[in-house]
């Protein structure tokens, strides 16, 4: 039986990863890494070829080694993955791939885990997966009888495919802000949203700012409450590269309309609005259903917490959830799960060898 294993390559699960073997656990004997991907990477070899390190700077150092320099143009679903490659391989980290782990439940001293390449046992978890195979559409009247395109944010390839349609943008979030600078340069627009946007334009977002917007978050998941969003904590902010889409209008926001129609939306007051691509920014879901048979659930739809623990089972952990979503937020929970197991696998240990 292992002693951990983290579930997910992403930023948390090799931040995760990288703190266990430092703290001596030993690579693939003790603790491995299954991720469901074929290569390294996470979510971010799967984003948009548009998608620069320029739209997307901030993205915070892994233990150890620093980001590599970046011009602004590389694209990030290219640059990001071979520095989570080279990160694997430079410190040896146990990640076997692709390994996709289908159910978790508990057996006698630890846990079940099958995935699709047979069946792993290990006293702890660490649940890295994140939200990228999650992506949430909700559901309006009539949507089933729509007949042009519907795609979400994780599904978007680029604009030129929506050149000269008209597209709906659906959803308050930072994606669709970026979103709709992009395609309302080769398509028309309409931006709606449940909510009028918060646009911030006061604070400065440095790195204790966003430590700040982490613990609030928190205090959603101690409760057992679903996680919010980081932008429903910051708001809305409009980068320089948006700029030009500011001044052209683009960001006019609607509110929701009333019902989707074969060839549109109706609003609440009848007219209708011709669509011709649905284009949901509407966010994810944390990816758990494997950890189903767990029952970690809160009748409340969350996961009450302690820190990256799950408040019923100090052994599970969850890092890339909630709080710790954030880049920043997910090297701080991979560290901070490493070391609580760490100590509560040597008391185990210790308790066992005392009776």
């Amino acid at each position: 039986m292992l002693e951990v294993a983290v579930i997910g390559a992403g930023q948390a699960g090799l931040s995760a990863a990288y703190h266990l073997v430092r703290f001596g656990f030993a690579p693939y004997d003790e603790v491995v890494v299954l991720d469901r991907n074929t290569e390294p990477g996470g979510a971010w070899q799967h984003r948009w070829d548009s998608l620069t390190m320029h739209d997307v700077h901030g993205i915070a150092n892994l233990p150890g080694v620093p980001v590599p320099a970046s011009v602004g143009a590389e694209r990030a679903n290219a640059f990001v993955p071979a520095y989570f490659a080279d990160y694997e391989k430079r410190f040896d980290l146990p990640v076997v791939r692709p390994v996709a782990v289908e159910s978790v439940r508990e057996i006698d001293g630890g846990f079940a885990l099958d995935t699709s390449a047979g069946r792993y046992s290990a006293a702890a978890l660490v649940n890295a997966t994140g939200t990228w195979d999650r992506p949430f559409i909700p559901w309006y009247p009539g949507i089933e009888t729509f007949r042009g395109r519907q795609l979400h944010t994780a599904d978007y390839r680029g604009a030129a495919a929506l050149a000269g349609q008209h597209v709906l943008v659906v959803g308050g979030g930072a994606s669709a802000v970026q979103l709709l600078a992009e395609v309302s340069e080769v398509a028309t627009t309409t931006w709606v949203t449940r909510r009028p946007p918060e646009w911030r334009t006061d604070v400065d977002f440095t790195p204790e700012y966003g430590r700040q917007v982490v613990a609030r978050v928190e205090e959603r998941v101690r409760a057992g409450l679903p996680p919010r969003s980081v932008v429903s904590v910051t708001g809305l902010h409009l980068r320089q590269q948006e700029q030009a889409a500011w001044g052209r209008g683009v960001y006019t926001r609607l509110p929701m309309f009333s019902r989707i129609t074969p060839d549109g939306v109706d609003w609440a007051d009848g007219s209708n609005q011709h669509v011709d691509t649905i284009l949901w920014a509407t966010g994810f879901r944390a990816d758990l259903a494997h950890l189903s048979p767990l029952h970690l659930r809160e009748p409340s739809g969350g996961i009450r917490m302690n820190g990256t623990a799950a408040a019923v089972d100090p052994r599970i952990h969850l890092v890339g959830y909630g709080p710790s979503a954030s880049t920043i937020g997910a090297n701080r929970a991979g560290f901070a799960a490493a070391r609580a197991l760490r100590d509560l696998l040597a008391q185990d240990e210790r308790e066992q060898v005392g009776a």
